[in-house]
């Protein structure tokens, strides 16, 4: 990265498509972002629904799910890569109310801004006993940036950011979460021109 660039760190914020974004998979999209460093970024879409319900993704890993409130909730698709594989974002549920550093599941990623993402199955057996965080959004994949990847097409006008808002994470209706998340900048997806410069 050159020296004109101050780093830059997204974690904890959307990322909004642009209306003109191209990518299929991130069309009309909102991600939010767990990580972002010099290294790259990592983040969940969280407003495009799979038809797996969280029900019906604990019947597929032989658990039954204990949350009557969860049993509808939509599993996500987060990103196009690993899938197969299900990431839990949540609020932050700790081990041991005395240490703040000790995440209460076995592989955790503490997002600063009060969310922890989840990859091992103890967080799916904790909501399976009725237990676990109160405030949860499954995914299969995740979204991923290289190095200056995501920094390159901030650069090229493919997203607006915005500091992350739990409420469009986990009390919106999905389908009014891109509209929200704009919304708290100030903008409105019909006054966003899907082509920029031209006359």
């Amino acid at each position: 990265m050159s020296a004109d660039f101050a780093p830059m760190n997204l974690t904890h914020h959307f990322l909004i498509a642009m209306p003109g974004m191209e990518d299929a998979s991130f069309a009309r999209s909102v991600v939010y972002l767990c990580e972002h460093s010099a290294r790259g970024a990592l983040g969940l879409i969280i407003n495009k629904p799979t038809d797996i319900s969280l029900k019906g993704l604990f019947d597929k890993v032989d658990l039954s799910l204990g949350r009557a409130d969860l049993t509808d909730a939509p599993v996500f698709l987060g990103g196009p890569v690993q899938t197969e594989r299900g990431f839990v974002l949540h609020e932050a549920l700790h081990a041991r109310e005395t240490d703040d550093e000790e995440t209460a599941y076995a592989s955790t990623m503490v997002i600063p801004g009060g969310l922890e993402m989840t990859t091992s199955k103890d967080v799916l057996e904790a909501l399976a006993t009725g237990a676990g965080p109160r405030r949860v959004l499954v995914t299969l994949g995740y979204s991923a940036w290289g190095e200056g990847q995501l920094e390159s097409e901030l650069a090229e006008n493919s997203w607006l950011t915005v500091g992350a808002d739990l409420a469009v994470i986990f009390d919106t209706p999905v389908e009014q979460r891109y509209d929200t998340a704009l919304g708290l900048l100030g903008l409105e997806a019909w006054r966003l021109s899907p082509g920029a410069g031209r006359a």
